[in-house]
C-alpha cells in the first residue's frame, strides 16, 4: 500500500486544501492532517455548515473526534462510503494511501459540484428520464434487439429429428457425410410392425418355453387371483383433496 502513495498527487493535494483553508499544513503532509482540523475546515468551506464543532487538539481523543466527524461529513457531501477512509488510517500512520484516495474522491466531488479544483475527475451527471405509463406498457410488446433477433433465420441444415449427427472434419481426409435425413437400417425401423403379442395393461406376462413342456397360459385374461372390480362402489369416498380421518372407536 505504501508503495502506491503518490508523491505528485501530494503535492497537487497540498496546493488545493492550503488554497481552500488559508492554511499551512506542514512540512510532512500527513501530520499536518492528523489531528482533523483542517480537514474540518476544508469540508466547511466545501459545505458550510457540515462540521458544526471543530474541538481543539489537546488530547488524542479530540483528534479523533474531528476526523470522525469530517468523514460524516464527505459521506453526506456526496463522497462513496468504499472511497472514504477510517480514522486510523490517518492517526495511525496504518495507510496513507487510503488517504490519499480519498481526498481525491473529495476532490473530484467538489469539481462535479462546480468548485474551481486542479485535480481529480469530474463525476458524469445522472441523466434521469419519466415515461409515461402507456408507454411502458407499449414496451412490453415489443422484443428489445439486445435479446436478438430470428431476423434471416431458417432451418436450413437442421437435420431431421432422431437422426444421427455426422461429425466430420476435412482435414482427417474422412468421407462426406451421408444423407442427413434418412434414418438407415442400423438404426432399427419400424417397417411391418404390429402389435401382435401385445398383452392388455396390467396383465400377467407369463414365460413360455416349448422345451420345458410348459402350458401356453391365456395372457388375454386377468384371473380372479389378481383380484377383481366386480360389485366396487365409491361408498365412503371422500372428495378429492379433503384430510382423510382416522377412526377406532376404542378412543372415541
Amino acid at each position: 500500500l505504501a508503495q502506491k502513495y503518490d508523491p505528485q498527487t501530494e503535492r497537487q493535494l497540498r496546493v488545493w486544501i492550503e488554497g481552500a483553508t488559508g492554511r499551512r499544513i506542514g512540512d510532512n503532509f500527513m501530520d499536518g492532517l492528523k489531528d482533523g482540523v483542517i480537514l474540518c475546515e476544508l469540508i466547511n468551506k466545501l459545505q458550510p455548515g457540515s462540521v458544526q464543532k471543530v474541538n481543539d487538539p489537546i488530547q488524542n481523543w479530540h483528534k479523533l473526534e474531528n476526523i470522525g466527524n469530517f468523514l460524516r461529513a464527505i459521506k453526506h457531501y456526496g463522497v462513496k462510503p468504499h472511497d472514504i477512509f477510517e480514522a486510523n488510517d490517518l492517526f495511525e500512520n496504518t495507510n496513507h494511501t487510503q488517504v490519499q484516495s480519498t481526498l481525491i474522491a473529495l476532490a473530484s466531488q467538489a469539481k462535479t459540484k462546480g468548485n474551481n479544483v486542479g485535480l481529480g475527475v469530474k463525476y458524469a451527471e445522472k441523466q434521469q428520464r419519466r415515461f409515461q405509463p402507456e408507454k411502458l406498457r407499449e414496451g412490453r410488446n415489443i422484443i428489445g434487439l439486445q435479446m436478438g433477433t430470428n431476423k434471416f433465420a431458417s432451418q436450413q441444415g437442421m437435420t431431421a429429428y432422431g437422426t444421427r449427427r455426422h461429425l466430420y472434419d476435412p482435414k482427417l481426409g474422412t468421407d462426406q457425410p451421408l444423407d442427413q435425413a434418412t434414418i438407415s437400417l442400423q438404426m432399427g425401423t419400424n417397417k411391418g410392425a404390429s402389435q401382435a403379442g401385445m398383452t392388455a395393461p396390467g396383465t400377467k406376462r407369463q414365460i413360455f418355453e416349448p422345451a420345458l413342456g410348459m402350458e401356453r397360459c391365456d395372457t388375454n385374461i386377468i384371473g380372479l387371483q389378481m383380484g377383481s372390480n366386480k360389485g366396487a362402489s365409491q361408498q365412503g369416498m371422500t372428495v378429492y383433496g379433503l384430510p382423510r380421518q382416522v377412526y377406532d372407536p376404542k378412543y372415541c
